[in-house]
Protein backbone atom coordinates (compact mmCIF):
# COMPACT_ATOMS: atom_id res chain seq x y z
CA UNK A 1 0.00 0.00 0.00
CA UNK A 2 1.64 3.15 -0.62
CA UNK A 3 1.76 6.07 1.28
CA UNK A 4 -0.45 8.61 0.22
CA UNK A 5 0.15 12.49 0.75
CA UNK A 6 -2.91 14.87 -0.27
CA UNK A 7 -2.91 18.56 -0.57
CA UNK A 8 -5.86 18.86 -2.29
CA UNK A 9 -7.29 20.88 1.34
CA UNK A 10 -10.85 21.19 -0.14
CA UNK A 11 -11.52 17.92 -0.07
CA UNK A 12 -13.84 16.08 2.69
CA UNK A 13 -11.46 13.49 2.62
CA UNK A 14 -8.66 15.22 3.51
CA UNK A 15 -7.74 15.37 7.17
CA UNK A 16 -4.02 17.10 7.69
CA UNK A 17 -2.41 16.47 4.34
CA UNK A 18 -3.94 12.29 4.62
CA UNK A 19 -6.94 10.62 3.14
CA UNK A 20 -9.79 9.13 5.53
CA UNK A 21 -10.58 6.50 2.68
CA UNK A 22 -8.86 3.25 2.99
CA UNK A 23 -8.55 3.14 -1.02
CA UNK A 24 -8.83 5.71 -3.27
CA UNK A 25 -9.49 5.87 -7.22
CA UNK A 26 -7.25 7.51 -9.38
CA UNK A 27 -8.58 8.52 -12.81
CA UNK A 28 -6.79 9.28 -16.09
CA UNK A 29 -7.15 6.24 -18.47
CA UNK A 30 -5.48 7.63 -21.56
CA UNK A 31 -3.35 9.72 -19.42
CA UNK A 32 0.46 10.75 -20.78
CA UNK A 33 1.56 13.60 -18.07
CA UNK A 34 -0.10 14.16 -14.10
CA UNK A 35 -2.19 16.84 -15.28
CA UNK A 36 -4.57 14.27 -17.35
CA UNK A 37 -4.81 12.10 -14.41
CA UNK A 38 -7.32 12.88 -11.35
CA UNK A 39 -8.14 11.75 -7.58
CA UNK A 40 -11.98 10.25 -8.99
CA UNK A 41 -12.53 9.80 -4.91
CA UNK A 42 -12.58 13.71 -4.52
CA UNK A 43 -15.94 15.35 -2.73
CA UNK A 44 -15.30 18.92 -2.42
CA UNK A 45 -15.51 20.43 1.20
CA UNK A 46 -18.29 22.43 1.78
CA UNK A 47 -18.57 24.79 4.66
CA UNK A 48 -15.47 23.15 6.41
CA UNK A 49 -17.31 19.73 7.08
CA UNK A 50 -15.64 16.42 7.26
CA UNK A 51 -16.26 13.68 5.86
CA UNK A 52 -18.92 10.78 7.96
CA UNK A 53 -16.44 8.45 7.78
CA UNK A 54 -15.43 8.08 11.68
CA UNK A 55 -12.48 6.22 11.47
CA UNK A 56 -8.98 8.30 11.39
CA UNK A 57 -6.73 9.44 8.46
CA UNK A 58 -4.09 6.87 7.06
CA UNK A 59 -0.94 7.96 5.86
CA UNK A 60 -1.85 4.81 3.72
CA UNK A 61 -4.15 4.02 0.90
CA UNK A 62 -4.61 1.22 -1.45
CA UNK A 63 -4.64 2.82 -5.03
CA UNK A 64 -7.23 2.02 -8.03
CA UNK A 65 -5.18 3.51 -10.73
CA UNK A 66 -7.18 3.83 -14.00
CA UNK A 67 -3.87 5.43 -15.55
CA UNK A 68 -2.92 2.37 -17.12
CA UNK A 69 0.28 4.31 -19.08
CA UNK A 70 1.84 5.23 -15.39
CA UNK A 71 4.76 3.25 -14.68
CA UNK A 72 3.92 2.38 -11.55
CA UNK A 73 0.75 1.01 -12.20
CA UNK A 74 0.47 -2.94 -11.98
CA UNK A 75 -2.81 -4.37 -13.33
CA UNK A 76 -4.43 -1.03 -11.78
CA UNK A 77 -2.92 -1.50 -8.32
CA UNK A 78 -0.04 1.64 -8.20
CA UNK A 79 3.02 0.18 -6.55
CA UNK A 80 4.37 3.21 -5.96
CA UNK A 81 6.21 3.78 -2.75
CA UNK A 82 4.80 7.49 -1.99
CA UNK A 83 2.09 9.28 -3.92
CA UNK A 84 1.27 13.08 -4.23
CA UNK A 85 -2.18 13.78 -4.95
CA UNK A 86 -2.38 17.64 -5.75
CA UNK A 87 -4.79 20.29 -6.46
CA UNK A 88 -4.80 22.43 -3.54
CA UNK A 89 -7.98 24.40 -4.47
CA UNK A 90 -9.73 21.95 -6.20
CA UNK A 91 -13.70 22.24 -6.68
CA UNK A 92 -14.02 19.21 -8.49
CA UNK A 93 -11.79 16.06 -9.58
CA UNK A 94 -10.84 17.45 -12.82
CA UNK A 95 -9.04 20.29 -10.82
CA UNK A 96 -6.38 17.34 -8.70
CA UNK A 97 -4.05 15.47 -10.27
CA UNK A 98 -1.73 12.17 -9.10
CA UNK A 99 1.22 14.74 -9.25
CA UNK A 100 3.49 10.87 -8.97
CA UNK A 101 2.17 9.99 -12.48
CA UNK A 102 5.24 8.61 -14.78
CA UNK A 103 4.30 7.74 -18.08
CA UNK A 104 5.96 4.14 -19.02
Amino acid sequence: MPELKCTVQTCMHNKNFYCDLDAIQVGGNSAKNAEETCCDSFEERKGGSYSNVTGEASPRSDIDCKAVECMYNDNCRCHAGKISVEGSNACQCEQTECATFKCS
